[in-house]
């Protein structure tokens, strides 16, 4: 095409898309609309996104799929104003011109402006800002409602502009933006080339709510339709049927994509037509972590009235308290009775929330206390060490469970104090020892290896724990492997120590493993301060010493902890013998809860497993239902191309509290999307450490558990 030409098609082009975006902004905004996803994950129109978020803190799972393409993505609207996607993409090969590979990235949009009646929404994002790069571009978008339209314009650079309708107008201030510098690389690197190239393109679409249509089944409502001009011309991998059968690379036969979307309380389904040459059929699925799905716990035990006789004498009165205790499924340890106050020290128990187990333990022990106790001071211990003294009203929770006061009430009466671990003389206790046991499935997952999107194994473990007191305990457990494909696993490549890439002789040779076997001690170093030690076989690929203090303030948004370990590295087997590689790693750990959003960080710096020092973030968001999302990322003294594909280790997680599903229980199930794992920033695994012990005895854990306290 000729200077001339091309200079005449960008000035139709600027005049049909200012068009565009001028009448989308003259339009009145009609009703919200629930916004839908876009194939590559974010909400969006087909292909393109556009300006709108879903609610705030909504998490969404789901794929896309074409011929020989997969997109399978996870989404999480992080804030009111921030959008974020992982997406894993199975592609043809275009290197091989054969079989499979994967690409990951990760997605960032930031609203800048919020729909008002006569401005349009508008939204800049960062399309595979972290990943190879294949996929990598930006853009600015602006959404506007009419009535049952969804009008949206915007503009594309890197792989969204490939378009090449316009010139770059960030080139004519700084010639560095004339370039755009394009190394595909192996994953992980952190694309800085924003906005950069000769060329950008437009882009514009619109979604339309079709009105309910009545069937025979009922009346169907939230079908979408979509259609788009997309930015993205460059097929850059081999695609579009005519070029799929020369075998080339090319731009795609079609800018123009279109489908059908239907969408509900829950879930996505879009049938879609794109580059001219492909059908695609895209599902998700999505859940409000402040409020989501779960079925009803067991009712709670009747209050059992005030007793006007109790068991005479503290050895029987301790006892009858004892035995209620354990058959409300706690481990009763002490019991003192002064003047009005009854304390009571308990462990275990299937309650994940202080307020909760306060509860219970008044409904247990109602009927055996002496009816003038007023105040109920309860010590609560996890792992053989206290992590939360409250003192409680015990009127307040007769109310409660009456119907008679409310939980806000209850709190206006209830006081945390510092946890010391120290138990007045003449307090009678339950000399133990304690033990506990468990058989659990357990599932490993692993991303990134080139020759499978994903591989796993499934295993059954048999754990057991014994307390022997003053915070003594041992603890083991042994795992065996069911089925899965882990020990398929490509050989490692990696040229640091290997401490974490040579999963798959790990998952091949210890089919049968001893998972953990060890002593510690964990107990109260002074108020508020807690300390561990743990020596033996600490996790299945490391065995060694571990030390570790933490300051947690009660009534404090920080804590403050440091960890030093010296560790060898474990055969193969998982049986009782060692390599050769040694390592002291530890860290410093500051931990804070943020003032907006119920947003936490953590902030790790020091050594790892394999030598390299660095530091970790990690930042998540925990909701009132107890499901928390965050993700982290180390950055230590490797560099990328001795850490390998990757470039820097990184991961996302969701915690979900298995008593959403009906069960009383204190155990959460993780999910961790690593998309790789390979050996720099690894840190050693150990099954208590302080932090997670102690941290649901703090000040901002028992304002959150007040609705629990009625249970």
């Amino acid at each position: 095409m000729t200077q001339p030409a091309r200079a005449a098609r960008k000035a139709a082009s600027a005049t049909a898309f200012a068009g565009l975006l001028l009448a989308g902004i003259a339009t009145a905004r009609a009703e919200e609309i629930p916004p839908t996803g876009s194939d590559f994950g974010g909400v969006g129109l087909v292909e393109t996104r556009n300006a709108r978020m879903r609610e705030d803190g909504t998490l969404e799972a789901g794929a896309a799929l074409r011929h020989q393409r997969r997109f399978w993505f996870l989404n999480f609207q992080a804030l009111p104003f921030l959008e974020t996607t992982f997406r894993l993409t199975e592609r043809l090969d275009a290197t091989a011109g054969s079989g499979m590979t994967t690409d990951r990235a990760f997605d960032l949009k930031l609203r800048l402006l919020q729909e008002s009646d006569y401005l349009p929404a508008v939204a800049v994002g960062l399309q595979d800002f972290i990943g190879t790069g294949l996929y990598s571009g930006e853009y600015i978008v602006a959404s506007k409602r009419w009535w049952g339209l969804d009008l949206t314009a915007g503009l594309g650079w890197g792989r969204l502009g490939t378009g090449g309708e316009w010139n770059n107008p960030f080139a004519s201030l700084d010639d560095r933006f004339a370039s755009r510098p394009r190394d595909v690389g192996r994953g992980g690197t952190v694309q800085l080339n924003w906005f950069r190239g000769e060329d950008m393109a437009p882009f514009a679409g619109v979604e339309w709510s079709v009105p309910g249509v009545e069937t025979p089944w009922g009346r169907v409502e939230g079908l979408r339709a979509k259609a788009e001009w997309s930015g993205d011309a460059l097929r850059d991998e081999r695609g579009g049927y005519p070029a799929r059968l020369q075998g080339l690379r090319g731009e795609a036969e079609s800018r123009f994509n279109f489908g059908l979307q239907w969408t509900n309380e829950w879930l996505d389904a879009g049938l879609h037509w794109v580059h001219g040459t492909d059908l695609l059929f895209r599902l998700s699925l999505r859940l409000d972590p402040a409020a989501p799905p779960s079925l009803p716990p067991p009712a709670p035990p009747p209050m059992p009235v005030r007793a006007a006789e109790v068991p005479a004498g503290e050895a029987a009165r301790a006892r009858a308290v004892f035995d209620a205790l354990a058959a409300a499924g706690f481990r009763p340890l002490a019991y003192r009775q002064e003047g009005v106050v009854a304390e009571i020290a308990i462990e275990g128990g299937a309650f994940r929330t202080l307020p909760q187990v306060a509860a219970r333990v008044l409904r247990a022990t109602n009927g055996v206390l002496p009816a003038e106790t007023g105040m109920l001071r309860l010590r609560w211990w996890q792992a053989g060490v206290e992590v939360a003294v409250l003192d409680v009203p015990r009127g307040a929770l007769e109310a409660i469970a009456a119907g008679q006061g409310s939980p806000e009430e209850a709190w206006l009466g209830t006081r945390l104090l510092p946890a010391t671990g120290d138990l007045a003389p003449g307090t009678l206790r339950n000399p133990g020892p304690f033990w506990e046991w468990e058989v659990a499935p357990r599932l490993n997952l692993q991303l990134g290896d080139p020759s499978r999107t994903l591989r796993w194994q499934a295993s059954v473990a048999a754990g057991a724990r014994i307390e022997l007191g003053a915070g003594f305990a041992v603890a083991g457990a042994l795992q065996q492997a069911l089925f899965g494909n882990l020990s398929g696993g490509l050989p490692s490549d990696s040229v640091l120590p290997h401490v974490r890439t040579d999963y798959a002789e790990y998952a091949r040779e210890g089919e049968t493993a001893i998972a953990a076997l060890y002593a510690e001690r964990i107990w109260n170093l002074a108020p508020d301060v807690f300390a561990r030690t743990t020596a033996g076989y600490l996790e299945p690929m490391f065995g060694g010493a571990s030390g570790e203090v933490l300051w947690r303030p009660h009534d404090r948004a920080f804590a403050l902890g440091l960890d030093l370990n010296w560790v060898r590295q474990r055969d193969y087997d998982q049986k009782f013998g060692f390599r050769d590689y040694s390592v002291a790693t530890g860290h410093v750990s500051l931990y804070a809860d943020l003032p907006v959003w119920n947003l936490y960080g953590i902030l790790r710096a020091g050594r790892y497993l394999a030598g390299d020092w660095g530091a970790t973030i990690e930042l998540g968001r925990r909701f009132d239902s107890g499901i928390e999302v965050g993700g982290f990322a180390t950055f230590t003294n490797v560099s990328a191309a001795e850490f390998g594909e990757g470039s820097f280790d990184k991961g996302l997680y969701v915690r979900i509290p298995l008593d959403l599903f009906g069960r009383q229980s204190r155990a959460a199930g993780t999910a961790l999307i690593r998309p790789i794992q390979r050996d720099g920033g690894q840190r050693l695994s150990v099954d208590n450490p302080l932090w997670e012990v102690t941290r649901d005895g703090r000040m901002d854990a028992l304002r959150r558990g007040l609705p629990g306290y009625g249970h």
